[in-house]
């Protein structure tokens, strides 16, 4: 059956962020993606708009193989990224679900990892070699044994292996039905999110912890962009808003989000400190009245701007910098305030 471009949209639209308009078109690996990443991140959904005629009428050409010359594809810088990106998320999602495992770094993290970079592997026409691609995060893995940020570099080596073993998909028999293909992608779904599932509910505290600690290395990388951290806090808590206000006064899940809280409380605790050192590098007391915040602002960058200090200009820029965070990390949380 012919795919039509207004029905694509139409699902893009509707359905875009857990991949409907990939199923249409017969895109299960992107469709997949897009369900665990929720359209990855909503940035990939938003960016396609642009790519959807294209893919309807590779969808609406013939089924005859197309010939294809030994070269691989195409390497893609996108893609590339994309493979790390995912691959990370898949370790954060295997360090937060199965981390209690026996020997998790040296199984469950490299196998989650390698399958997340797998996943973006396999969209669209090419694909790459996934027992290299596993066996590359497996050797990777036990260098950072015991680390939470060793999703990184196993992320990074496991996608240069799947770009290094990038080929073309080889052409395949009849189409599966669609029944058979949405209980497939039903099944990738369950195994990625059941145990998500199972510690978000039934061990709690270990997730809420591990969530805190992810929460604590992301908001210290962001301590030198001030706006940015300031907006991935408050997009952190808008899951434990949303559910505050669904489960306020109704007593359900209570136990759970005893231990939730603290993951807020500890976000809470993180832009407090930041707000002290805040006012202790512009030389003021807590709280201090936003006229004196700018008056000390002003001073302070005059006092360090790296022109006037030729003479020690390393320590000068770092100052100056320090000033410019210091005094953007206590304004911009004013603005957001109504008046």
């Amino acid at each position: 059956m012919a795919k039509r471009l207004l029905v694509t949209y139409a699902l893009w639209a509707l359905g875009g962020p857990v991949g409907l308009h990939h199923v249409y078109l017969g895109r299960d690996s992107h469709a997949l993606l897009w369900m665990l990443t929720l359209g990855g991140f909503g940035v990939g959904w938003l960016w396609e708009f642009w790519r959807l005629p294209g893919w309807v009428a590779r969808a609406n050409a013939s089924q005859e193989p197309q010939p294809r010359g030994p070269e691989p594809p195409a390497l893609s810088p996108v893609r590339f990224f994309g493979q790390v990106l995912v691959g990370v998320y898949f370790g954060l999602a295997a360090l937060i679900g199965l981390s209690s495992l026996a020997g998790f770094y040296l199984l469950a993290l490299p196998l989650a990892v390698g399958l997340g970079v797998h996943v973006v592997s396999s969209v669209g026409d090419q694909t790459s070699d996934l027992g290299r691609t596993l066996a590359a995060a497996f050797l990777t893995s036990p260098v950072f044994y015991g680390r939470a940020l060793a999703v990184l570099p196993v992320s990074l080596t496991a996608s240069m292996t799947a770009q290094q073993c990038r080929h073309y998909k080889p052409c395949r028999g009849p189409r599966q039905t669609l029944r058979a293909r949405l209980y497939h992608l039903g099944l990738a779904y369950l195994a990625f999110t059941a145990p998500l599932a199972y510690c978000a509910f039934c061990n709690t505290a270990a997730t809420a912890r591990y969530t805190a600690d992810t929460i604590s290395a992301v908001l210290g990388w962001l301590r030198v962009f001030p706006s940015l951290g300031s907006f991935l806090e408050q997009l952190l808590l808008l899951p434990y808003r949303a559910w505050r206000l669904l489960t306020e006064g109704a007593g359900f899940g209570a136990g759970s989000f005893q231990e939730w809280e603290k993951v807020y409380e500890f976000v809470q605790s993180f832009q407090s400190e930041r707000q002290q050192l805040a006012y202790k590098v512009l030389g003021l007391r807590d709280g201090a009245p936003m006229e004196e915040i700018h008056k000390s602002y002003r001073e302070l960058v005059k006092l360090w701007h790296p022109d006037h200090n030729r003479h020690r200009a390393e320590e000068a820029e770092r100052r100056f910098i320090e000033v410019q965070a210091a005094y953007e990390s206590l304004v911009q949380p004013r603005k957001a305030k109504p008046a």
